[in-house]
């Protein structure tokens, strides 16, 4: 079974009506996730660790960001308060395939290999394929960071796992949810990648990030991290490509 959430905020109508178009004709129901506005947010905001995000992210108090990350671990609680055993969790400005259903129901055959499965990315690192699909698509394993969370699909143990190990935030959603190698959880893309991040409305948080930058020696705590974070993401996720090459020598 499967739950499918829109994340959008309450005055962007037009980028729902964007994503209600496509949807409208897949085969499954949609529920939409009132996003934070994070406009309207005054520090101190629970769930949010500022000293921490300035600290690892290099970045003072963003809105945006904050809005974002708290709006998907609310569609992340939203999921577990069902009985679903999988969710897929959308942004507002995706493009989406016509065919969206039956590349879902493609990933789901493969579900015992991933706790998040990537559907969208705005990184252009090697993808390193593991595992063809019936439908023609691909799982692929990256070694290097994958930005934007677009799309994606998470099982329930992840959504537990994430609500207990990313909370508070400490740095934007994109990036936090890509060290799930961290918390012992697996991930892979599905490639190509069915969902663009390109192709439909402007960003409303990537817009505005020059703004929230701290000065550049404030990143003497932000480089260590990112190194030591990288450098486990190489080391999990290198192991995990061989194992999975091995399992899939014959496929």
């Amino acid at each position: 079974m499967l739950k499918t959430y829109v994340i959008n905020l309450d005055r962007a109508s037009e980028r729902m009506a964007y994503m209600r178009a496509q949807l409208d004709g897949q085969s499954f129901a949609y529920e939409r996730i009132a996003a934070v506005d994070g406009s309207k947010l005054k520090p101190p905001i629970p769930g949010f660790d500022e000293r921490g995000y300035n600290l690892l992210h290099g970045r003072r108090f963003h809105p945006g960001e904050v809005g974002c990350y708290l709006s998907h671990m609310e569609a992340l609680r939203r999921f577990l308060g069902t009985d679903c055993l999988h969710a897929l969790i959308l942004e507002d400005d995706g493009a989406l395939p016509a065919d969206l259903a039956a590349v879902v129901e493609e990933a789901l055959t493969a579900a015992e290999d991933w706790d998040i499965l990537r559907l969208s990315s705005v990184s252009h690192g090697h993808k390193f394929p593991v595992r063809r699909l019936p439908g023609g698509h691909e799982l692929a394993v990256a070694l290097t960071r994958e930005k934007g969370s677009g799309a994606y699909l998470v099982n329930r143990r992840c959504a537990e796992v994430f609500l207990r190990r990313l909370d508070p935030m400490r740095m934007a959603w994109d990036i936090a949810y890509d060290t799930e190698y961290l918390m012992g959880l697996k991930a892979l893309l599905m490639m190509p990648l069915p969902v663009s991040q390109t192709g439909g409305p402007e960003s409303q948080i990537q817009i505005h990030n020059h703004l929230y930058k701290l000065p550049r020696w404030r990143y003497l705590t932000v480089f260590p991290w990112r190194a030591w974070v990288e450098t486990n993401r190489v080391i999990h996720r290198g192991f995990r490509l061989l194992t999975l090459k091995w399992l899939y020598r014959r496929s």
